[in-house]
């Protein structure tokens, strides 16, 4: 049985590994995830290596082992799953599940995660849009993509966020964005490439370009340029 802090750990690279998608995982990108010093990072992987949870060297830095793998999807599972039901059953905020589901998520029940999961429907993704892991740790298919990267007219679809900072969401609370909102994209200001939203109710709001690139979207538009597009420009 892992320790609370050891399952943090392992949660961190396996994020660091998947979610940011780094070839290398240093004690340093560690150390910046958990907002710990680097030495005391170092001192803590070398004691998960002798548990055979991870490996580590400098060249190939931080590796989940098949164990330290398969507690880790359950953590980050876990987590999401319970972020899900925060949202959706028990109604709080983007910027509240975070916070609580970290204390729910180190909640050991097999049996009791998978009854919240079938409850909720087995959801694909969570409140933020982040990808729910299967048992075996894959991942679901999704063609969400950065509202940075969209053209003018597009018709689209709130999937989620890649920011989860209280700053953030209240960010896109006063802007009255939230998720599987609808919106058409009026205008991309050709200077700083902010973009002017109408939601379905005509409502017009101003996204920032540098918030754009932490919107997750779907169009909704088969056929929508954006799909053609590399990056955030005119139709």
């Amino acid at each position: 049985m892992q320790s609370f802090k050891e399952e943090n750990y392992l949660k961190a690279i396996y994020q660091l590994k998947i979610g940011d998608q780094k070839e290398v995982v240093t004690i340093t990108d560690i150390a910046v995830q958990l907002g710990l010093k680097t030495p005391t990072v170092l001192e803590k992987i070398k004691s998960m290596a002798i548990k055979k949870l991870i490996s580590y060297d400098k060249i190939s830095g931080v590796q989940l082992t098949k164990n330290g793998f398969d507690v880790a999807v359950n953590i980050v599972r876990r987590h999401r799953i319970w972020e899900t039901y925060l949202y959706k059953e028990l109604k709080f905020s983007w910027s509240e599940v975070h916070e609580i589901a970290e204390q729910l998520e180190h909640v050991n029940s097999a049996k009791l995660i998978e009854k919240i999961y079938a409850i909720l429907g087995y959801p694909k993704f969570d409140p933020h849009g982040d990808p729910i892991p299967d048992l075996k740790g894959v991942l679901p298919k999704s063609e969400r993509r950065p509202l940075s990267k969209s053209v003018e007219g597009c018709k689209l679809l709130i999937l989620g966020v890649s920011e989860h900072s209280d700053s953030f969401l209240n960010y896109l609370s006063e802007k009255h964005i939230g998720l599987n909102d609808r919106f058409v994209i009026e205008k991309i200001d050709g200077f700083d490439e902010s973009l002017m939203l109408i939601s379905k109710s005509k409502e017009r709001c101003l996204v920032s370009a540098k918030a754009a690139k932490f919107i997750q979207v779907a169009c909704l538009k088969e056929n929508c340029a954006c799909k053609a597009s590399g990056g955030t420009t005119k139709a």
